[in-house]
């Protein structure tokens, strides 16, 4: 697909961009930050579908990834929730 000129959009973790980047040197990476940690645990008890285990687990992996936000070329925070 990228041979023919069409964009192609991933939707994966810090270290699958990192990969992307080594064997594609020009693509490009956009990370979708939360307004806030306290923005994204809100938006997730809201959601009412996990439990508080479930929650927290969703917290610690999305703070882990979140922790990898300077390494994107771009940064877009999601507050148009």
């Amino acid at each position: 697909m990228l041979a023919t000129g069409v964009d192609v959009f991933l939707d994966i973790d810090w270290q699958g961009a990192q990969q992307i980047r080594k064997s594609m040197p020009g693509a490009r990476s956009i990370f979708i930050l939360p307004p806030s940690k306290d923005e994204l645990d809100r938006r997730l008890r809201g959601r009412g579908q996990d439990s508080e285990e479930v929650i927290a687990k969703r917290m610690a992996q999305a703070v882990a990834e979140m922790s990898h936000y300077a390494e994107y070329d771009y940064l877009i925070v999601n507050d148009d929730f």
